[in-house]
């Protein structure tokens, strides 16, 4: 573990599970101090406890970020109860679904893939950034599996598929994190993929036969967020921890400006200002 992680302060989201409570596994030995945030109050208090028996500091935080009004309100709450965060890590997020021809609806009636794998990163990040949070880096968990958007249907409900869904929300987390790396030059700001069909729920409930484990998602996450702490250029995508390139569209700055100016509305009612 990198030296330069110990003593860091870092919110963790979708740490009960999958490659979350890899990553948060691997940092309970780093002399970082964790936020781990889950959906699930009982799941939450047991990873907790796990933590502190390896030897971490932690600290744990619940809510639902298919729920906007969850959302700003973790957001609140890290913010009243630590005053100082150096790292954001936004993990959490939701697979191509069990049924992939179902589409399903958050709890504000946003596409659910767009609306927790994108929508609550914005509306967590804006809100954190709006309280000078974090201080250093945010680490954005994406895919290689991207698909451009169609603003005319952003909300998938043309020829839906889970996957296509899926997709269109991983680019659109890249997009966010490149303008956030433009808005903010004095924070790292990167997005990764943590590695292909890793043996986590979302990827069982897909019927997928995972091609490795959680634990090398967790690997690449460390690897990328050694790499932001270390400065450098900010607003880059790694497969893994290999610099790649993108989708076209996630270079494109009037796409990009676009995304941007119709997530400040969607979050409008929630948003820290």
């Amino acid at each position: 573990m990198s030296d330069a992680i110990r003593g860091k302060s870092i919110l963790l989201t979708g740490a009960t599970s999958g490659i979350g409570l890899a990553t948060a596994r691997s940092l309970a030995g780093s002399g970082a101090r964790l936020l781990v945030h889950g959906r699930d109050r009982e799941k939450l208090d047991r990873v907790i406890a796990e933590l502190a028996a390896l030897g971490a500091t932690v600290n744990g935080f619940v809510a639902d970020l298919s729920s906007l009004e969850e959302t700003a309100a973790l957001a609140r709450a890290v913010a009243s109860s630590e005053g100082h965060l150096d790292v954001l890590i936004n993990n959490a997020g939701v697979g191509f679904g069990r049924d992939g021809k179902k589409r399903e609806l958050s709890r504000d009636g946003h596409e659910l893939r767009l609306a927790v794998n994108y929508l609550a990163p914005f509306l967590l990040t804006g809100d954190l950034l709006a309280r000078g949070l974090p201080r250093l880096a945010v680490i954005n968990v994406a895919s290689a599996g991207q698909e451009t958007l169609d603003f005319d249907d952003l909300m998938s409900q043309r020829a839906y598929t889970g996957v296509r869904a899926y997709c269109r929300s991983k680019l659109a987390l890249i997009m966010l994190s490149f303008d956030l790396a433009a808005l903010h030059p004095a924070l790292q700001v990167h997005a990764l993929h943590p590695g292909t069909y890793l043996d986590s729920q979302m990827v069982r409930d897909a019927g997928i036969a995972p091609l490795g484990p959680v634990s090398r998602g967790a690997e690449s996450i460390l690897q990328v967020l050694t790499m932001a702490l270390g400065g450098g250029v900010s607003g880059r995508y790694f497969d893994r921890a290999r610099p790649a390139r993108a989708l076209a569209q996630a270079y494109d700055t009037a796409d990009r400006s676009r995304l941007r100016e119709i997530s400040l509305k969607l979050v409008a009612p929630w948003r820290q200002t």
